[in-house]
């Protein structure tokens, strides 16, 4: 039996379709806008890899999303990145969003803003991790889990925390 050949959709394509989303979770993760240019690079190198080697995966939004984390990773586990992110800078959405402001955005005053990015620092790497696939990526549980390795208990503890620490920012200090 024959099979048709699958057809591979265009790399740009695919760059262009999921590189901003890829850049702000990779700037979510690592706090240099350098660091995380470098490591939305470094994935969509790997995508170029993995297409060669294993054709198109089912879902390449999640696999990518995938690889962002683990990238993220490795980025944060090197001794030079400890050394550098010792004076990040703050996390500005901006900087990766189209130039029209969004509703939210025009909600949430500035002040408001900053705390939140601020809390959102001083959460643990796995409840920043978990944060960001579950809400901004829109992720299940266990699709969480899996991708980090995880039980869905443990990403349900640790959204509760991230969430609760996060709302603290909401409260004005006195």
């Amino acid at each position: 039996m024959n099979q048709l050949p699958v057809e591979r959709p265009d790399y740009g394509q695919l760059y262009r379709e999921h590189h901003g989303r890829v850049l702000r979770l990779c700037r979510l993760l690592l706090l240099q806008p350098e660091d995380a240019e470098d490591a939305a690079q470094e994935v969509f190198v790997r995508a170029l890899g993995y297409w060669g080697e294993n054709g198109a995966p089912q879902s390449w939004s999640r696999w990518l999303t995938r690889v962002a984390v683990n990238t993220c990773h490795d980025h944060r586990r090197s001794a030079w990145w400890k050394r550098r992110s010792r004076s990040a800078e703050e996390f500005n959405e901006s900087d990766y969003a189209d130039d029209r402001p969004t509703l939210e955005h025009e909600a949430i005053n500035h002040e408001q803003y900053r705390r939140i990015w601020q809390r959102f620092r001083k959460l643990s790497r796995r409840q920043q991790e978990v944060f960001a696939l579950r809400y901004l990526e829109g992720w299940s549980t266990e699709d969480t889990g899996r991708a980090l390795g995880l039980t869905a208990g443990s990403v349900k503890r640790h959204l509760s925390r991230a969430i609760a620490n996060l709302r603290k920012s909401l409260v004005p200090e006195p």
